[in-house]
């Protein structure tokens, strides 16, 4: 895995709560050879800086040094064509989902082209919500025992460097695929897009914001399956700006 590969690889860590969950995270991803570390929310400010994540990266003390701490979700998963969102909760509504396999299959094309990915990792009691998963591409879940699929935060977070640098290593050869051609939107964009929908659809009489059902969900997953484009979401926001014409 060369280092250019690495830099595409971005890791989010969603309302964390424990200090020591965040420095082994840190030392993790420097033995795997990755450095991106977002902090979004945690529970503790600065929870990067407190004792015990420092003692728990153990030498990783860089990584934690230049991680991002951020209250904004959105801001963590902008440029990222790719959004995984780990979590072994199937939901009604939300992303496609992916196996880990499958997952590493699509990380490696979409890193060969050049785009960048970003691996989300919800907070230790409850994982990611229904809001988190919005800003996802994909939700994907790891094989384990079914009986008993839960997974420390660190320890899960390391079962994907770990992985995610084999998978590089073997498939780093340079192969080029359908993606290098295709600009993606980003998570972010696609929110921002379909809160212009919201307000075109009750411009025009769709959508009852007193009674909203679950159309928005729907139109969520619907677009999540899609994989939209950026030139998409540029058409989709010109369909909204005549809905909000017709007010």
């Amino acid at each position: 895995m060369n280092s250019k590969q690495a830099q595409l690889l971005r890791w989010v860590l969603v309302e964390t709560s424990h200090p020591g969950n965040v420095g082994s995270a840190a030392r993790a991803l420097k033995t795997m050879g990755f450095h991106d570390l977002r902090l979004i929310h945690p529970r503790i400010p600065n929870i990067a800086q407190e004792p015990e994540a420092i003692a728990l990266a153990s030498g990783a003390g860089d990584v934690l040094l230049s991680s991002q701490e951020s209250d904004s979700l959105e801001s963590a998963v902008e440029t990222c064509s790719l959004v995984l969102g780990l979590t072994s909760r199937d939901r009604e509504f939300g992303p496609p989902s992916l196996n880990w396999v499958e997952a590493r299959t699509l990380i490696s094309q979409t890193v060969q082209a050049g785009q960048r990915v970003a691996l989300m990792f919800g907070p230790e009691r409850t994982g990611l919500d229904n809001q988190h998963l919005a800003l996802c591409t994909h939700r994907v879940w790891l094989d384990a025992n079914p009986e008993y699929p839960s997974l420390n935060l660190a320890q899960a977070l390391m079962v994907c460097a770990f992985t995610l640098r084999e998978t590089l290593n073997i498939e780093s050869v340079g192969v080029t695929t359908s993606l290098d051609q295709i600009d993606y939107a980003d998570p972010a964009a696609i929110s921002a897009m379909l809160e212009h929908w919201r307000s075109g659809l009750e411009a025009i009489g769709y959508l009852d914001p007193a009674n909203p059902k679950k159309l928005m969900a729907r139109l969520q997953a619907l677009f999540a399956r899609s994989r939209l484009q950026k030139e998409e979401i540029d058409l989709l926001r010109g369909i909204a700006k005549q809905m909000l014409l017709r007010k």
